[in-house]
């Protein structure tokens, strides 16, 4: 198989019609037709079927497409990793983070790296975890800082500390004027992240155990560093991480309410084929030891 074959093939699965994928490719549809013809010969597999004006993926085709994108991911850090190597500590470093822990830990990684290693290129995504672990198992992220990873075959995770996720409303909140219960907590409406999110999956399981409905979410916001002042300013409650009372930027206060405490492991994961440049295994470095300053805050 040639490799150039197999890109070929990788937009045309991507577009899903051989029209969109010569216009993108500047090649023309007959070219495209013999390098599938190729493709289907060397395999001894159909890749492509109708599907109405377009084409969509066989079985085999699904795999071969898979397995293409994990190769165009190889090439790309193995060029990355010559270029590496030739410079020592530069280059550029894809980390992918909490935002709690890009607000608390990250500054203070940043500021030693950039004194050690003033060559190198951090792009930093800030996001939540379901988001950066998919960019990470696609090769978008090199390292993501974030929740711990269990029992994925695919990917390395090492924690480097812990915290507690807990209910907080602003500090006059009316939920302060009474000892409150786990059933209590749904008098009020709600600010939580999308439910593809850890911390929002385990509250709402953790009301279902105890015979209760889900929480009445008002606000579902895709960045997390709005919530704080949100809770100050309006009654809702919002389910965040106990380091964020920690910069008292916001006016806000725990429900101290231990059935609704999510005990959570943060660590450093990374792709265990990937490439982790020599940068890139100095930041591992740096962050296991914040990591552990972080845990004493």
């Amino acid at each position: 198989m040639d490799f150039r074959d197999l890109k070929y093939f990788e937009m045309i699965a991507t577009e899903g019609s051989l029209a969109r994928a010569a216009e993108r490719l500047h090649r023309t549809q007959p070219a495209l037709t013999k390098c599938i013809d190729r493709l289907e010969d060397d395999l001894g597999a159909k890749l492509f079927e109708k599907d109405g004006r377009g084409m969509r993926l066989t079985a085999a085709g699904e795999v071969l497409v898979r397995r293409t994108r994990q190769m165009a991911i190889m090439v790309e850090e193995t060029a990355r990793e010559m270029q590496d190597y030739a410079g020592g500590l530069q280059g550029k470093v894809r980390i992918g983070c909490l935002p709690t822990l890009a607000e608390h830990m990250m500054p203070r990684v940043f500021e030693q790296l950039l004194l050690e290693a003033p060559a190198i290129s951090i792009n930093l995504s800030v996001a939540m975890n379901d988001n950066l672990l998919a960019s990470l198992r696609d090769g978008e992220l090199d390292l993501v800082v974030g929740p711990m990873l269990d029992n994925d075959a695919d990917i390395v995770c090492e924690q480097i500390a812990e915290d507690t996720v807990v209910v907080m409303a602003s500090e006059n909140h009316p939920i302060f004027d009474a000892p409150c219960t786990l059933a209590g907590l749904l008098d009020y409406k709600w600010m939580l992240p999308a439910r593809t999110v850890a911390s929002r999956q385990w509250l709402d399981q953790t009301f279902e155990r105890h015979g209760l409905p889900r929480p009445q979410v008002q606000i579902e916001p895709n960045v997390l560093n709005a919530i704080l002042p949100i809770l100050e300013k309006t009654s809702l409650l919002g389910f965040v991480s106990r380091f964020n009372l920690v910069s008292g930027r916001a006016r806000v206060r725990e429900v101290v309410l231990a059935e609704a405490q999510m005990k959570r492991r943060l660590g450093l994961s990374w792709r265990k084929n990937g490439y982790l440049s020599p940068a890139a295994v100095r930041i591992v470095e740096v962050l296991r030891v914040h990591g552990k300053e972080l845990q004493l805050l």
